[in-house]
């Protein structure tokens, strides 16, 4: 038995962040995580950081209430409007905190910190280190972590919470190395793995992305909150869909149809922004163009950065430049760049309150995992490494508190009652002689949301895709494995993420099928107006045995009351 006061799982941003906080109370600490912290999707955040700072010439006048009005009209009015505050309001101490830990931000002529445009933000207030944030910010708190001496053990894929009477005692983890279970007791644990992009086949997300971090505590009683709100980024390398940074649009860049043309300015609520309008007004509008004979064959357009010149592309979009040279073949200061949406960010995940706080004493929830809800239907770009940032900070002084406040007392058998009940799991699994195998059953997943649960949805698709997903459950009852080895058995690995991201499907799909409005990234043909009457609230999905139960819970509106149109 292993034990840590607090145990976070988790080594991106929200993750490190949490520890860091953790370490100041004096919490002896330890980070689990699936792979080498550094190897975390955050790496691959690319355009910027939002936060009302006034660097640049025309963000004078921003203010965190006006980042605020931003993020909860970009939310097309679904975000808690309370929790958007804290977050706009933290946000700049927390740049300031990276900045003189040693994070290499772009900087303008007097040497502050250089702020750029960003869709659907009234100033330029996206602080950006060229086209390779995440990675710098990354780095930069990850060393932060190694000063502190942090515990980090890596390549360990958690499995379970261990719970006693609704109250977290520990969880319990898979040794990939050695392929042992490992039981962990620990007073509080904090769960920031991530979103759960690759449910899709078409997404920008690492294949570490998978529905397992939000699937643990939802069996074990913790609900999901707005799931069927899954974000489709408007550029991404057509094929390949790896990331084509929103920082290149709020650098000037055009997107253009097959005639050369910038059709977003044939669609009413693209017309004033253009390419800086939200991600979920702009992917649709691709996608409208493409199907009335705008695109290119395949199904794609073009993102044109010529314009910008090359001394512009090689300072401010180095990587979206090598990016464009290694998959796609061409030089961006040359040709335009071939681009379609593709899933970006799950914009739900585990119900949490504003201080990470969830329905089980000590487990809390941080970043793309959790849902507290500061981007309702659709987030702006620049405001996810936010989130992970402000809410990690959270989690980890709710944790520190809530461990301060608690009997020092631990329940170690619930921990190990819990290591037997999946040791008895796993034993079963590699027995077992069905005829299912997990490439087919992840294949089977992401055609079903590629197809089904897409940019534009409808009755007849999602309950087909509803269908087909619980099928897949079913025949992932019949799962056998082929390689029966315990060290770094990949297989196995795949298989438990598997199990995971089928939970996690069928509540994004329920979700999506009882949202009977369109409301940011989530649009039905079938309902194409936003329904205040009806749907201005979070649905709550909890988990049963038989099938996933849906609940409405209001919003949290005390700042701005809802617009008919957002832009």
């Amino acid at each position: 038995m292993i034990y840590h006061q607090a145990i976070i799982v988790g080594g991106g941003l929200a993750g490190l962040r949490a520890a860091i906080e953790l370490n100041r109370w004096g919490i002896d600490t330890a980070i689990i995580s699936k792979v080498h912290p550094l190897r975390s999707h955050t790496v691959a955040a690319q355009g910027g950081i939002n936060v009302a700072i006034g660097n640049n010439p025309l963000a004078a006048s921003d203010s965190p209430e006006t980042h605020a009005f931003d993020t909860i009209k970009g939310s097309d009015y679904l975000a808690d409007q309370g929790a958007v505050l804290k977050m706009c309001r933290m946000g700049p101490g927390l740049v300031y905190e990276m900045e003189h830990w040693g994070c290499p931000f772009s900087r303008n002529d007097e040497g502050r910190i250089a702020q750029r445009p960003f869709g659907g933000a009234d100033f330029p207030r996206t602080c950006y280190a060229a086209d390779r944030t995440g990675h710098a910010l990354l780095n930069t708190i990850f060393e932060r972590a190694v000063y502190h001496e942090i515990a980090i053990y890596s390549e360990y894929l958690v499995t379970s919470l261990a719970l006693d009477d609704g109250v977290c005692q520990g969880l319990i983890a898979l040794d990939l190395k050695s392929g042992m279970l490992v039981p962990f007791s620990s007073d509080a644990v904090i769960f920031a793995t991530g979103g759960a992009g690759r449910l899709y086949g078409r997404s920008t997300n690492a294949l570490i992305n998978t529905g397992i971090g939000t699937a643990i505590p939802y069996r074990a009683g913790v609900p999901l909150k707005d799931m069927e709100f899954i974000q489709f980024h408007p550029t991404t390398l057509f094929g390949t869909n790896i990331l084509v940074s929103e920082g290149a649009r709020g650098e000037g860049a055009y997107l253009l149809n097959k005639s050369g043309e910038r059709f977003l300015a044939d669609y009413e609520d693209s017309r004033e922004k253009m390419e800086l309008s939200p991600r979920d007004i702009v992917a649709r509008n691709m996608v409208r163009e493409m199907e009335k004979g705008g695109g290119f064959e395949g199904g794609h357009l073009h993102l044109d950065l010529r314009h910008l010149g090359k001394q512009k592309i090689e300072e401010r979009l180095p990587g979206i430049r090598e990016l464009s040279m290694k998959f796609a073949g061409i030089d961006p200061e040359m040709e335009p760049i071939p681009v379609q949406p593709g899933q970006h960010y799950t914009m739900g995940g585990i119900d949490t309150d504003a201080e990470g706080k969830t329905v089980v004493k000590g487990f809390f929830a941080a970043g793309e995992c959790a849902c507290v809800s500061v981007h309702g239907a659709n987030r702006l770009g620049g405001n996810s490494i936010l989130e992970a940032l402000v809410f990690g900070a959270i989690a980890g002084e709710g944790a520190a508190s809530y461990i301060e406040g608690k009997e020092k007392m631990r329940e170690e058998g619930m921990v190990l009652d819990s290591l037997k009940r999946e040791e008895e799991e796993i034993k079963n699994l590699m027995a077992s002689a069905g005829k299912e195998r997990v490439p087919d059953l992840w294949e089977g997943i992401n055609r079903v949301m590629d197809d089904n649960v897409g940019i534009f949805r409808e009755e007849r698709s999602l309950k087909e895709g509803l269908d087909k997903v619980r099928e897949l459950k079913e025949r992932s009852k019949a799962l056998a494995l082929s390689y029966k080895g315990k060290s770094f058995n990949y297989e196995l690995y795949w298989g438990l993420e598997l199990q995971g991201s089928l939970d996690v499907a069928e509540a994004v799909i329920l979700g999506a099928l009882e949202r009977r409005e369109s409301r940011g990234s989530h649009f039905r043909r079938d309902y194409p107006v936003r329904n205040d009457g009806s749907f201005l609230k979070h649905s709550i999905v909890k988990y049963t045995e038989e099938e996933p139960s849906l609940i409405y819970r209001d919003v949290d509106i005390i700042l701005f009351e809802p617009k008919e149109r957002r832009y």
